[in-house]
């Protein structure tokens, strides 16, 4: 994953009212309020002590105290997520620093953007193995795009200033800044307001849209796959028109999820290892692909040598890298996935494909449940449909990493923009609580529901206390099963059927859930269901369900790991 080509910017001096002498602890606060930033989710220590001396004096960035940094970052991630906003977590040096690392790694993956400030030894106990001194620029370096150490206090307002240009430019993603506490404490000058820095965009090449249109022109079974680009560019608008005026099937990834409302027409679902048959058979037999915004990872493509093999592949992706990193590109695009669809609808024809088209009513059909209805045991994908029926409609809903985070892909039917968040390219376990309280403070009105398994909850539960000190309605949806149970698929299936070190006890998690002073409540029966999702909704404040769900029910489809698309394995008759 490359960085992204930065231009330089000229700075324009704004005066203020009056030159004022400021230590760099209250330039750092100062340089976030000018970047816009109310909130930032954080934990203090000793490197970043100063910064925390000076928070109290700059009341208009409310601060949010979390219960692990790895929770800051996940946080930081949901609310830039939710919001379109740049993420700010905070932290101090050595392990508060090492803690952020999973949540950068994130963010760098899904291309979320981000600032990470943290605190550093002092600069004359730097490389001396000072107390908590850790190498945080070559710690992050590959996880982010861009980190900064800030060794004049001067330096302070326009570093922060750069790092938030960095991280909205562009393909998205995070920077740290790295602060020593005797900057932190040194004073300067605050004489003007940093002008915000610009990163000029790359406009997209004519002649490479030519040639795309020229190949969505003449196609029979065009598909078109829309990944996490399309949503970071508030592309929905292009990419409906676009699909509508050539008649073209879209599919997402598991991050695009958003793109398209799901009950529209052309709209075919997920692809790739546990996509939808039906999406995943479009794929394969289409003759022309329009990727726009995705990475075409193994999770999208399996086998890649079997990967849509009567396809030309048009790839658009705002990051030049990507193009050809993974498939054969017949036409590769450099642009923002808005300019590349509306470019891309201008050049084109309405065009009707009504049989192609036609298709997707098959994906639509929602896959049965066990023939026993009146079984009492929770069927996994009988809770989602029942969470998405509890909730408003303009949820927005935050999936952990398992078996739990395919079947909400797979059933929620969103039909909002970008109501889905989860860690995609890391995978990250822990993910949905934290980040889904960064998504309720950066849309308080809204309803946001995590939905976690009982593994990847026990990762960050501890966070239900930030919750709480910050009276944060998140409901939070645990599907029990006692097992880690993605793993225990594939050692099921895979590994002939050795389970090793995937059953797994959980607390009593309506016990834990009162001892931080949270509504807790058991589903047991499915005839309890709805009414405790009703239950939860209407609690003002935070609540943990606590759902034992079938204990080895499997994620269907499937498809074999380095298997090809089309050999995907559909569920099993009961």
């Amino acid at each position: 994953m490359g960085l992204t080509t930065m231009a330089q910017s000229s700075k324009v001096a704004i005066p203020d009212a009056q030159a004022v002498e400021l230590r760099g602890a209250d330039l750092v606060w100062r340089a976030l309020e000018h970047a816009g930033v109310d909130m930032a989710f954080g934990y203090p220590g000793g490197a970043c002590l100063p910064l925390y001396d000076a928070l109290p004096d700059h009341p208009a960035i409310h601060h949010v105290l979390v219960r692990h940094e790895q929770g800051a970052a996940h946080m930081a991630d949901g609310y830039a997520r939710a919001t379109g906003r740049v993420g700010v977590c905070v932290a101090t040096s050595g392990p508060g620093a090492t803690n952020l690392v999973t949540g950068l790694a994130c963010a760098y993956m899904d291309s979320v953007a981000m600032v990470a400030i943290t605190g550093q030894v002092s600069t004359p106990l730097m490389g001396r193995d000072a107390f908590q001194e850790t190498d945080v620029l070559g710690l992050v370096g590959p996880i982010t795009k861009h980190s900064y150490l800030v060794e004049r206090v001067e330096d302070i307002e326009p570093t922060i200033h750069r790092a938030f240009a960095v991280a909205a430019a562009g393909r998205p993603g995070p920077v740290v800044v790295d602060i020593p506490k005797d900057i932190q404490l040194r004073t300067a000058t605050a004489r003007s307001r940093p002008a915000d820095a610009v990163i000029k965009p790359h406009g997209a090449d004519a002649d490479a849209l030519d040639r795309a249109a020229a190949l969505l022109a003449g196609a029979q079974r065009p598909v078109i796959i829309a990944g996490h680009g399309v949503r970071l560019a508030r592309a929905h608008g292009e990419l409906r028109t676009l699909a509508e005026r050539i008649d073209a099937p879209v599919v997402t990834t598991l991050l695009g999820i958003g793109a398209l409302a799901e009950d529209h027409p052309l709209a075919g679902g997920m692809l790739g290892m546990h996509g939808s048959a039906n999406a995943n058979r479009m794929v394969n037999e289409a003759d022309v692909i329009l990727g726009v915004g995705l990475r075409f990872d193994d999770r999208v493509t399996g086998k890649i040598s079997a990967f849509a093999p009567n396809a030309k592949i048009i790839h658009a992706d705002i990051d030049a890298t990507q193009l050809g990193k993974n498939v054969p590109t017949a036409v590769g695009v450099v642009a923002d996935a808005g300019t590349v669809l509306f470019a891309l609808a201008v050049r084109l024809e309405r065009t009707l494909r009504p049989e192609w088209a036609g298709r997707l009513a098959m994906s639509r059909a929602r896959p049965r449940l066990a023939a026993n209805e009146d079984r009492v045991e929770l069927p996994p994908r009988l809770v989602i449909r029942a969470i998405r029926e509890a909730a408003s409609e303009d949820a927005y809903f935050v999936a952990d990493v398992g078996q739990h985070q395919m079947w909400a892909a797979q059933h929620l039917r969103l039909t909002h923009p970008d109501r889905f968040l989860t860690s995609g390219g890391l995978g990250a376990m822990g993910y949905a609580l934290p980040a889904a309280i960064g998504a309720q403070t950066g849309r308080p009105a809204s309803e946001v529901w995590a939905i976690a398994g009982d593994g990847g909850a026990q990762m960050t539960i501890h966070e239900l206390g930030t919750a709480v000190q910050e009276n944060v309605p998140v409901k939070m949806a645990i599907m029990n099963n006692g097992y880690l149970g993605m793993v225990r698929q594939w050692q099921q299936m895979f590994h002939e059927g050795r389970i090793s070190q995937t059953p797994i006890s959980s607390p009593n998690f309506v016990k834990l859930a009162d001892a931080y002073g949270v509504l807790g409540i058991q589903v047991d029966r499915r005839a309890d269901l709805v009414s405790s999702l009703e239950r939860a909704r209407k609690h003002n404040g935070p609540v943990v369900l606590d759902i034992r769900i079938e204990r080895e029910a499997n994620v269907w489809p499937i498809v074999p790991p380095g298997g090809a698309n089309a050999d995907l394995i559909e569920e099993p008759a009961s």
